[in-house]
């Protein structure tokens, strides 16, 4: 079992697949993107299922595939296969802009069921095309290609999540028609505070605070809801007449840190212990050296207990936000 010094277990584990995407998200990526890591640097895929199985004898439970954008990369429905077919991994999911969902659907569906995720987050930002070309800096992709998807998902039995990071001056007036997709729909919609790393340091976040306002007045009271019980630190809530519910991810205006309970696996091989701190251990180079599976349980262990107490990117916890942290931005580190 993975416990960090403060007693967390730590039993869920973000899996970046690639840096690269087809999106430049404002709060992701600068204009110009990033410069994309080579082949060579990054894992191949009998390499991260190796170090997942080693987790998961280690007491992971849970693994969400991420990116850069995940299906970008060749072969994912595969080694979704192969990772939900690992013992002790109970859950496996996906996080994905959703633009590729179409292309990877298809294939899953030759590979069969296992080969699809429990559950998949879409991230989106906006409904309407103007504000969507305006944050994505992307003219060729319109949210619509995008939403059409979600009852093929449902009809699946995938538990559908969109995820949006409201940012002032971009698509605060995206946030309510966001919510109302959750009205008709047994989805999720979940409100993301945008947090200070890379370019995003330069952006005004919308607190979630605001959101509710914003929520309440146009749809109702929120009242708690209990009933996901998802791997990470949303809280959720259900409005009037809503068939499906709304999630809040404070992590700037209030913290959870005292019951994180995840790690990252970077697309080389670095597993980072906080989303905010530079502590780690590149796995990448023991795996390449002929490393035993006992040899790299044995310094995963000893890395997992070095977890921050926690993150710097507000000052809940008393410390001195931290922005800019990251050059690379949240396309580096795996969301």
């Amino acid at each position: 079992m993975l416990i960090d010094s403060y007693g967390r277990t730590l039993d869920y584990l973000r899996v970046s697949v690639t840096d690269r995407c087809n999106l430049r998200c404002i709060y992701c990526m600068p204009p110009e993107g990033v410069e994309w890591k080579t082949h060579e640097t990054m894992l191949r895929f009998e390499e991260t299922l190796r170090i997942c199985q080693i987790m998961a004898e280690l007491g992971i439970r849970k693994i969400r595939v991420t990116g850069g954008e995940p299906l970008v990369r060749r072969g994912l429905s595969a080694f979704i296969k192969k990772l939900k077919a690992l013992e002790g991994i109970e859950k496996v999911t996906l996080t994905t802009n959703g633009f590729l969902l179409g292309n990877y659907l298809d294939e899953a569906e030759t590979l069969g069921s296992d080969s699809l995720p429990d559950g998949i987050n879409i991230s989106l930002d906006a409904i309407n095309p103007e504000s969507f070309r305006r944050i994505t800096r992307q003219d060729s992709i319109s949210p619509v290609n995008i939403l059409m998807f979600m009852d093929r998902l449902l009809e699946k039995g995938i538990v559908v999540k969109i995820n949006c990071v409201p940012v002032h001056s971009y698509n605060e007036e995206e946030i309510l028609p966001l919510a109302a997709l959750a009205k008709d729909k047994n989805i999720v919609v979940r409100f993301i505070e945008l947090m200070p790393l890379g370019s995003a340091a330069e952006l005004k976040p919308v607190p979630g605070s605001e959101v509710v306002l914003l929520l309440r007045n146009a749809y109702g009271t929120l009242t708690p809801f209990y009933g996901l019980g998802g791997s990470g630190p949303a809280v959720y809530y259900s409005l009037p007449g809503f068939a499906g519910k709304i999630g809040f991810i404070n992590a700037v205006s209030h913290g959870f840190c005292e019951s994180c309970n995840r790690l990252r696996l970077s697309s080389e091989g670095f597993l980072k212990l906080c989303l905010s701190d530079e502590l780690g251990l590149d796995l990448r180079k023991p795996l390449r050296a002929g490393a035993s599976d006992r040899e790299l349980a044995q310094v995963i262990t000893e890395a997992a207990a070095k977890k921050p107490r926690f993150h710097n990117l507000s000052e809940v916890y008393g410390t001195h936000p931290a922005k800019g942290q990251h050059p690379d931005g949240m396309s580096g580190i795996g969301g």
